[in-house]
């Protein structure tokens, strides 16, 4: 991807090295570096909304990226809670089981 700063910074050295160069009256000149100008603010204009679009996509996708990793992250969790629950549960009955022999038994 071409670097949208050198560009800018190529346009704007053509330009200066045109002017130099040119053997116009001054009033020509002024008209074409104003117009260099309009062009050159014009563009800088473009690759701000662009790069400002680019960083807004990707924000975007980031947020929509977490937002996945969170459900798949509860999803998870969720699993390994019952999981637990279904070992405690296991672990109550054997308790319970142990506790109705001791009162049997007494």
């Amino acid at each position: 991807m071409i670097n949208k700063g050198a560009i800018v910074l190529g346009v704007l050295i053509g330009a200066g090295i045109g002017v130099l160069l040119a053997p116009e009256k001054g009033s020509v000149t002024r008209e074409k570096l104003k117009k260099e100008g309009k062009d050159i603010k014009d563009q800088i204009t473009q690759d701000f909304v662009e790069v400002k679009d680019d960083l807004s996509k990707a924000a975007i996708s980031g947020k929509e990226k977490f937002k996945k990793e969170a459900k798949d992250l509860a999803s998870k969790t969720s699993y390994k809670t019952e999981q637990a629950i279904t070992f405690l549960e296991k672990q109550l009955a054997v308790l319970k089981e142990k506790n109705k022999t001791l009162q049997k038994t007494v």
